[in-house]
């Protein structure tokens, strides 16, 4: 068959798919005739039947007279409700609508414009699906916390919860004796009752907010306190694991005063909370002075926590705070524009980390996660950066990788071109103005422009308002003492038909050049399809994305290509290096270039000691072992894979040294786990076994970094007994990294019945919701258990749904690994017959995904097994 018409096949199917599971949405938004302007609220959680009460007082402001007051509610039962207005009472009939998660209250007698107050009492259950308020365990203790981002306040208590509809906020919590509160701001007074064995919280009165950014947390904390810049500062855990809780308090500190200065407004909230949660279906979320957070990103173990642990907690805890200025103080006027929060968090993230932690060098970490976003941006399913957003369901997908790694890439690129003073310049400008209040992506792109003088009002649109990513194609030649060079853009899709067909998009891309021999980045705008613009100095290579900043793929003449590689560790950056690694990538996905051009790439690089490099290098290996590699080809491709990587592993060592670098002891690990796994390494392997019966002995010898490699190495060729070992060790971990490395492992094993045990344990009340989808997925990923958890999801679909509510969409995305048609076909048999509202968009990239993984496949594997045979040894050594 024509592989183009087998793509066109895939696409029907798709097609048909999508056709079937999409549903009739209707828009949510409240009237805009009743706005909030203050409440006040009080509830009482119930840890004897798990559920809680609450009163509640609401002051709005009528627009226009009305007899009806249209707020959200979601299963919540509603009592004694009356308006006041003009002096006079008046009882409120309700009318629930539940599927519109809106309560409707009417009066006899229509409102007057002007100033009215609602009263009301509700109640309702603590549930157990990680949002609203919600029942969390732990030490035998219950907790009762909240996730309301983003639509999920209106299950705690009846609210305008719309981010434009912000107003003051006086809370109370009536909480048991032996509990305390926390809430987005000071305690203002404890007092006793009411009733026996009962005390209320009050806490100071909020400044204007949106109702997402409310954060209520009862239960047995326990903090250890600093502060910066006069603002105090807590880290709160459960009893027992507050002391862990030091690294992020260190760097909150440092964040906070780095922000401080970077945005010229000081933190605008107090006082700051940072408090880790045992049950948390996000990994952080950034409630106005009580960020809450998963464990895994707030608490390490500073004796035995990895350089990765390190950096996950610092990083984690930057975007949260970055947040409190940018999305918390200004917020998008609503859910399309929610780039505006994570896509700015998520780009300032690493800027207070690269000040504080130098020799981490998370520079070359902004470039990765662009490449997380370019392959997102390269499907036919990927969405604007602005996108429409009605329903609830809608809402929660957009908080995806174009959001977060795609709208970080864009505003990177942007403060490149435009110069960091100018910038910060522009955001400085932009949060004075709406400070307390709600923007748009019109108003933060002309306040760069502004500051800038560039015509960067006509540059994002072009990146915000349409999907996907362009291909820049360089040639260069040399004229008279200068370089010639023609570019041309066309938009990049994985889907090779579309792509040769050429489509319509035009952007306006900032590309930053500099020759391949070296010397000053010198940038253009290219604003047509194609153009030609000349440099200074004679070169007839030119790298044409300098610094790794730009959000584009670039296309290289392989003669270009040859060029460049050939100087590249000499002569590019990490950043450069990594981004060279991903467009090459990108060219063999669509033809461009045969595979054995990347693998040539690959051994350029062999000099390489980058860690981030080597980390981009090897997952691509494991990519190609686990999906192009054929059985019959796999010994000749780790013969190669050894041959590249041992004198990296050699130059790093076994054994760290004194002295030396956090980035060295990452690049050991990774070395390791790609010679033990994608390698088959029998030195590394026999290593690794070593190493994981002296830290299952409690050996607190073994390098962190390289602990959890050594676990899925050795997890490969394990067995039952082994197994046994790392779930009770899984159990009974004492930090939340140690966990991780066990849940890591586990689903690395290759025995089917033993990957069986997995699923069914991610499924029992020992493996918390929140981990159950990273083990099912993770199954899903292992190519030895693709049908063990395809068929366990089908069979057991249902009670993952209950299990995981909403956050069932992180199980969706484990289908993105399958590259089998038949298991590709199953899948949308199945999902033709059973709809996933919160995760449709998640459902059509993934397929998308597996339907060019099976592409490639096709496409490249006989180039490779050519090239193996020319390049590599047979079996052994």
């Amino acid at each position: 068959m024509e592989w183009c018409s087998l793509i066109k096949d895939m696409n029907k199917i798709v097609l048909s798919l999508l056709l079937f599971v999409s549903a009739p949405v209707f828009a949510q938004r409240l009237p805009d005739n009743v706005l909030p302007e203050h409440y006040k609220l009080g509830i009482t959680p119930s840890f004897s039947d798990d559920s809680f009460s609450g009163t509640e007082a609401i002051q709005v402001r009528v627009v226009k007279p009305t007899s009806t007051i249209t707020l959200n509610s979601l299963e919540l039962e509603l009592r004694e409700v009356t308006v006041t207005a003009d002096g006079k009472t008046q009882p409120a009939t309700v009318k629930l609508e539940p599927e519109k998660e809106i309560a409707v209250l009417t009066v006899p007698q229509s409102l007057p414009a002007g100033r009215a107050e609602i009263h009301l009492q509700f109640s309702g259950k603590l549930n157990k699906q990680l949002r609203g308020l919600y029942l969390s365990q732990a030490n035998n203790g219950k907790y009762a916390v909240t996730q309301f981002e983003a639509t999920d306040a209106r299950r705690a208590f009846p609210s305008f919860d719309e981010p434009a509809m912000k107003a003051t906020f006086d809370i109370t919590l009536v909480v048991d004796k032996g509990d305390t509160a926390i809430s987005n701001t000071k305690v203002a007074s404890d007092v006793p009752g009411p009733g026996a064995g009962k005390h209320s919280i009050k806490f100071a009165t909020t400044p204007k907010m949106s109702t997402y950014l409310v954060a209520l947390l009862v239960g047995d904390f326990e903090c250890v306190s600093g502060s910066a810049d006069g603002i105090p500062i807590r880290v709160c855990a459960t009893p027992g694991k507050a002391e862990m809780g030091r690294f992020a308090l260190q760097a909150a500190e440092q964040q906070l005063a780095w922000f401080n200065r970077y945005f010229g407004i000081p933190y605008p909230f107090g006082k700051l909370d940072l408090i880790a949660l045992p049950d948390f279906e996000a990994g952080a979320m950034e409630n106005i002075g009580a960020i809450t957070y998963r464990e895994t990103y707030l608490l390490i173990d500073d004796k035995t926590a990895s350089v990765e642990a390190r950096r996950d907690v610092a990083t984690v805890t930057s975007h949260e705070i970055a947040h409190q200025w940018f999305g918390d103080l200004v917020t998008m006027a609503w859910w399309d524009n929610i780039w505006l929060n994570e896509g700015f968090a998520t780009w300032m993230e690493y800027k207070p980390v690269k000040d504080w932690k130098p020799e981490w060098n998370v520079g070359t970490d902004e470039v990765q996660d662009t490449a997380v976003a370019l392959n997102t941006d390269s499907l036919l399913s990927t969405r604007a950066i602005r996108a429409k957003a009605d329903t609830p369901s809608q809402i929660d997908e957009m908080f995806d990788g174009i959001a977060y790694q795609k709208s970080a890439a864009v505003l990177r690129m942007l403060e490149n071109y435009v110069g960091k003073e100018a910038f910060r310049n522009g955001v400085r400008a932009y949060l004075r103005k709406h400070s307390y209040g709600n923007a748009t992506a019109e108003d933060f792109w002309g306040a760069i422009a502004q500051a800038s003088g560039k015509p960067v009002d006509r540059i994002m649109p072009t990146f915000v308002t349409q999907s996907g990513v362009p291909l820049v194609r360089v040639q260069a030649s040399c004229k008279a003492n200068n370089t010639e060079v023609k570019l041309s853009q066309q938009r990049y899709f994985y889907d090779r038909e579309r792509f040769n067909a050429g489509s319509p998009e035009l952007w306006q891309v900032p590309v930053c050049m500099k020759a391949a021999a070296g010397g000053q980045a010198t940038c253009r705008l290219l604003t047509k399809k194609e153009d030609t613009f000349s440099l200074p100095g004679c070169s007839d290579s030119v790298y044409a994305n300098s610094g790794g900043e730009g959000y584009y793929r670039v296309g290289y003449e392989p003669g270009m290509l040859r060029d460049i590689a050939a100087k590249a560790v000499s002569e590019l950056s990490p950043e450069e290096r990594v981004a060279l690694l991903t467009d090459e990538w990108a060219a063999v996905r669509v033809g461009l270039h045969p595979i054995s051009s990347y693998m040539l790439l690959a051994e350029s690089l062999k000099q390489d000691r980058n860690r981030a490099v080597l980390e981009t290098l090897t997952e691509r290996l494991q990519y190609i072992d686990e999906y192009l590699v054929s059985d019959g080809d796999r010994p000749r491709f780790q013969a190669w894979v050894r041959e590249l990587l041992r004198p990296a592993m050699q130059d790093v060592g076994w054994d760290s040294r004194p002295g030396e670098s956090d980035d060295r002891k990452v690049v050991r690990a990774k070395l390791f786990y790609a010679l033990g796994e994608t390698g088959d390494d029998p030195d590394v392997q026999a290593r690794a076994r070593e190493l994981v019966e002296r830290y299952l002995r409690g050996s607190d010898a073994v390098e962190p970094s390289l602990a959890g490699a050594a676990f899925k190495v050795v997890a490969t060729h394990g067995d039952a007994e082994l197994q046994h070992k790392m779930v009770d060790k899984m159990l009974a971990a004492k930090t939340p990294e140690q966990a991780a490395y066990y849940r890591s492992a586990l689903v690395r094993f290759r025995n089917p019945e033993l990957l069986r045990r997995v699923l069914e344990l991610s499924m029992t009340p020992k493996v918390r919701s929140q981990d159950t989808p990273r083990l099912i997925s993770g199954v899903m990923e292992n190519p030895a258990g693709r049908e063990v958890a395809w068929d366990f999801m089908k069979a057991n679909w249902p009670a993952i749904e209950e299990k995981l509510g909403y956050a069932v969409s992180r199980v969706i995305t484990g289908i993105s690994h399958i590259c089998d048609p038949g298991l590709r076909d199953d899948v949308n048999r199945f999902f033709s017959q059973q709809r996933v509202p919160s995760a449709e968009r998640k459902l059509k990239l993934s397929i998308e995904s597996a339907n060019y993984c099976i592409d490639l496949r096709n496409q490249q594997q006989p180039r490779l097994a050519a090239w193996l045979k020319e390049h590599s040894t047979a079996a052994g050594e």
